[in-house]
């Protein structure tokens, strides 16, 4: 999918860039597949913001994806690749053999009238989906199950894959977008593939509103606040932190701060970390 430019009608506008939508073929969604979204803009059951900078934006339907791919040696014809307001990537709608329709992510390279086949017959190739040990080494993967059943829950956003480096035993170890080595259960499932709108990341938004109708609401500096709101607040003019590093709201450290439980459970199947260090 392209980036399309718009005329430079406003000072917004001129370096305002968006998909061009040629990967779409079917512009409005399968009704049998949709769900409500019910807004709470970052708030809990008793009305308290848990999740600052939520609020407002356009009204949306959730597509229900099939993230587990579990309908095995069932042939399934791609219908139609459709926009999904809900995440980065495109979604595919998909039709099996016995008349059933879901949606998927859609991969690059999957063309309408394609067939697709989940399980472990399958053939590797674009769209597949089939367990981590019938896929070859140094394959490009995405919706990579962490627990075999659960359906895809890693490498899910446009343009990300992951590459199965080696198979041992009851694991295969993966190398995540991130940069960081892996293990993950070898009976786990994965898509194969690199999850399609690969441009997505090119889109300038352009203005202030954009980011509104995404639903998301204006971020403040605590450095411009009173210090009654903010440990950085407060001091005549531009004052310094005034703290041996920068805090948040709550006064806890933040930027850079490491926030991963050392007790982990899944700290023994990480071999390499993305910055390059391994797990202790």
């Amino acid at each position: 999918m392209g980036i399309k430019k718009y005329n430079p009608y406003t000072p917004s506008r001129r370096n305002m860039t968006g998909s061009d939508f040629s990967e779409i073929t079917k512009s409005t969604p399968e009704k049998s597949l949709l769900s409500p979204i019910k807004k709470n803009a970052g708030r809990n059951n008793q009305g308290k913001i848990t999740v600052r900078h939520h609020g407002g934006g356009s009204r949306r339907k959730y597509r229900v994806i099939d993230f587990k791919r579990n309908k095995d040696g069932i042939p399934a014809k791609v219908v139609s690749i459709e926009y999904d307001p809900n995440r980065s990537a495109n979604i595919a709608l998909i039709c099996y053999a016995d008349g059933l329709k879901s949606y998927i992510l859609a991969p690059a390279g999957l063309k309408v009238g394609q067939e697709l086949l989940n399980g472990p017959t399958a053939e590797v190739r674009v769209g597949n989906c089939m367990p981590l040990s019938e896929i070859p080494v140094g394959t490009l993967v995405h919706n990579i199950e962490l627990h075999p059943g659960r359906g895809g829950q890693i490498v899910r956003s446009a343009g990300n894959s992951a590459q199965v480096m080696a198979k041992e035993g009851k694991y295969a170890t993966l190398r995540l977008p991130s940069g960081e080595m892996r293990m993950v259960p070898i009976n786990g499932r994965a898509t194969i593939g690199v999850v399609g709108n690969g441009d997505h990341n090119l889109i300038n938004i352009g203005k202030a509103g954009r980011k509104r109708h995404m639903g998301i609401r204006p971020t403040v500096r605590g450095s411009v606040m009173n210090p009654n709101d903010h440990p950085h607040g407060g001091g005549e003019g531009r004052a310094p932190i005034g703290r041996p590093g920068p805090c948040t709201p709550w006064g806890k450290p933040a930027l850079g701060l490491k926030t991963r439980r050392k007790k982990k459970a899944s700290n023994k199947l990480i071999i390499r970390r993305r910055d390059g260090r391994a797990i202790k």
